[in-house]
This record gives structure tokens, sequence and C-alpha cells, in this order.
């Protein structure tokens, strides 16, 4: 597997889970699923950790935020 995984599919793993996370449990289904060393890129940004990538699709309103933690949603994720 590449070792560099667009946000996109950080966001359809999100998806795919089904409920809301905290930051710390998407780190940690990111490292399980792409792998601890794994990089990540968007549209616009290239080679961020897991912490970037997470705080970079906040910033980006990427993120439903609740008490339970966070999620997002398929209307959040850009098709270009």
């Amino acid at each position: 597997m590449s070792d560099s995984i667009h946000g996109h599919q950080v966001m359809e793993l999100m998806l795919a889970h089904g409920k809301s996370l905290s930051k710390a449990a998407l780190k940690e289904l990111m490292s399980s699923t792409f792998g601890a060393d794994a990089h990540y890129h968007t549209c616009s940004a290239q080679e961020m950790n897991a912490d970037e990538l997470i705080a970079f699709l906040e910033t980006k309103g990427k993120f439903i935020h609740s008490d339970e933690g966070i999620e997002t949603a398929a209307d959040r994720i850009c098709n270009h």
C-alpha cells in the first residue's frame, strides 16, 4: 500500500466506521488501517502526518462535532 494517503480516504474510512470518534481514536484507526508511518495529502497540502491531517480537515470544516467526538458526512468530501 502506498504510504501517501489522500484525505478523502480517511473521510471515507470515517463514514465506513459509522459512528463518532475522538481524535485519538481516529488517529488509531488511521494507523491500524494505513500504517503507523503513513503520510497524508489532500488536494492542496502534502506530506502531513496523522495529527496534521486531522487538524487540516478540521480547519476545512470536514468534521461534524458532537459530545461523542467527530464524524463526517459524504457531502463534505469534495469530488475533484
